[in-house]
């Protein structure tokens, strides 16, 4: 029998947090010696994952361009390219390049920002214009 809108014994079903799911996907592939299909990450994760969901997520990896796919015969074998953090700097970037006015954007998040995480993004910047570019 399988779920529907309610989780086992007739509980409602456990919402993951956000990014949840594919921080875990891209940490089953990072884990892997190797590229790996849908049906390999679909095992790790457990928890009577379907398969399509699997699927979607690593889709919606690959269109943010946290995971690599080549064709291996039907399927595609999955690799990471991102880590976590990775992950979450392509989401912030999404979300930056979604907004009408990126500079009033930036701008609040930078002043937003607690006083050693303004340092160490100004250490980032100042090393990043250091460095030559090639």
């Amino acid at each position: 029998m399988t779920e529907g809108n309610e989780g086992r014994a007739g509980r409602p079903p456990v919402r993951r947090a956000q990014g949840e799911l594919e921080t875990e996907v891209l940490t089953a592939l990072r884990n892997a010696q190797s590229p790996v299909t849908a049906a390999y990450v679909q095992a790790r994760l457990g928890r009577g994952l379907a398969y399509t969901t699997v699927i979607t997520t690593l889709t919606r990896l690959w269109a943010k361009g946290a995971v690599a796919r080549r064709r291996a015969g039907r399927a595609f074998e999955w690799t990471a390219v991102a880590d976590e953090a990775g992950l979450a700097a392509l989401r912030m970037r999404r979300l930056l390049d979604a907004e009408a006015d990126r500079d009033a954007v930036l701008a609040s998040f930078v002043t937003a920002l607690l006083p050693g995480d303004e340092q160490l993004l100004r250490g980032l910047l100042a090393r990043d214009a250091e460095e030559p570019e090639g």
